[in-house]
């Protein structure tokens, strides 16, 4: 009798645990979504609550901005994303940590230049803190093409 209860116990554990972490990719997604589309807009209020103040926001030529650099570079369009395609998203989830990566492609218009394109492939960690994801580090390479 109590072998069949732990073993029930455990079974139900198990099935939360695995819906939990259902739920986690879920809400990790929409964040990622929201964080795309913050990104094209520049909207100041929208890119700070997505981020932690510790972010570490590396580009694919070596430089890396901090939390102030990431979010003023978007909103003063120095950085300005006209269009951001994801493709190939993978999530895990590790305990209160996502790590995100796929691909990016996205034309650009960077400080009123003329339209560029950029592709890379990406890696996001999310750090979730209470029930929500934010983003703490972020890096890119340069990818060959569209995938």
């Amino acid at each position: 009798m109590i072998k069949k209860l732990i073993l029930a116990m455990s079974f139900l554990m198990a099935i939360t645990i695995s819906a939990q972490k259902i739920n986690d990719k879920d809400a990790v997604t929409a964040s990622a979504e929201k964080l795309r589309l913050a990104m094209i807009s520049g909207e100041k209020p929208a890119l700070e609550a997505l981020i932690l103040p510790e972010l570490t926001y590396g580009h694919s030529g070596g430089h890396i901005d901090d939390t102030t650099e990431f979010v003023e570079k978007l909103v003063s369009k120095k950085s300005d994303f006209v269009t951001i395609d994801i493709t190939n998203q993978k999530i895990d989830i590790v305990g209160n940590t996502a790590i995100v990566r796929h691909h990016f492609y996205a034309t650009t218009a960077d400080a009123g230049k003329a339209p560029g394109d950029v592709t890379l492939d990406i890696v996001l960690v999310w750090a979730k803190v209470k029930k929500d994801w934010k983003l703490l580090a972020r890096q890119a390479v340069k990818s060959e093409k569209k995938k």
